[in-house]
């Protein structure tokens, strides 16, 4: 794939996880690499040192390689503070990733008010704002890409409201990418399968069971997700737009 070089990345929730295997990817493009984190400053600083040992800033010697912001998706004006910052520091932004989200499994029946306004307010709302800043500062061909899950086309018990946040994503995508197409934009969705990381909490005999139902014989890591990203944000993805990329070793 070609090199992001001079390119400017917004990676939202990278501070662990699939978020950061997609913010050291994209940095060892060349892109520089912005991502953002709710609580711990600590694992998102050694994000931002590992994407800078990969090489120096691609813009010029004065601007940062990556930096790391604390922000809250679920807050409408965080998000724009964030735009902001980032084009005050960089004065682009050319790819913008929305990895950040929850999820909270429980029977319908169980689901609080509580539950289900955490999910959406991040996963949904926040989302959609997000898009919407995206829509708004993203440079002419720039790449906008969110992050689905696989639960919308494989229902699951104790799944439905998560599912439901993410559908809502895939929606508002599809329709950004008909409303940002005359600029050269293009949005798309990478859709996860089960994917191994510190926060996937499963029995052991329920994972053994999709690692048996899948053609590939494995769990999914960070990085298979990350390459498919890195894949969307090149030039060669130029016409790929309004697309869910399934990354899932083919379960479904």
């Amino acid at each position: 794939m070609s090199s992001l070089a001079g390119k400017v990345a917004l990676v939202t929730g990278a501070s662990r996880g699939i978020g950061r295997s997609i913010a050291e990817r994209l940095g060892r493009a060349g892109a520089n690499i912005v991502i953002t984190y709710a609580g711990n400053r600590n694992q998102a600083e050694a994000v931002v040192e590992t994407i800078k040992n990969n090489g120096t800033s691609s813009l010029n010697a004065s601007v940062p390689k990556a930096i790391a912001v604390q922000s809250d998706i679920s807050d409408i004006e965080s998000t724009r503070t964030l735009f902001q910052q980032i084009l005050s520091t960089f004065k682009q932004i050319d790819i913008v990733v929305n990895n950040v989200g929850v999820s909270v499994y429980k029977p319908t029946v169980d689901i609080t008010e509580s539950n289900f306004d955490r999910i959406f307010n991040t996963n949904a709302r926040g989302t959609f704002f997000a898009l919407q800043e995206a829509a708004k500062q993203v440079s002419d061909d720039g790449r906008i890409i969110s992050l689905s899950s696989g639960a919308v086309q494989q229902s699951i018990s104790t799944g439905g409201v998560y599912a439901a946040s993410k559908a809502a994503i895939e929606q508002f995508s599809f329709a950004l990418s008909k409303e940002l197409g005359h600029r050269g934009v293009t949005v798309n969705l990478v859709s996860p399968g089960v994917t191994n990381t510190d926060g996937l909490i499963m029995p052991v005999d329920a994972l053994e069971q999709l690692v048996q139902s899948t053609p590939l014989g494995r769990l999914g890591q960070p990085n298979d997700i990350a390459d498919v990203v890195a894949f969307l944000a090149s030039d060669e993805a130029r016409w790929v737009n309004g697309q869910v990329i399934q990354v899932n070793g083919g379960i479904l």
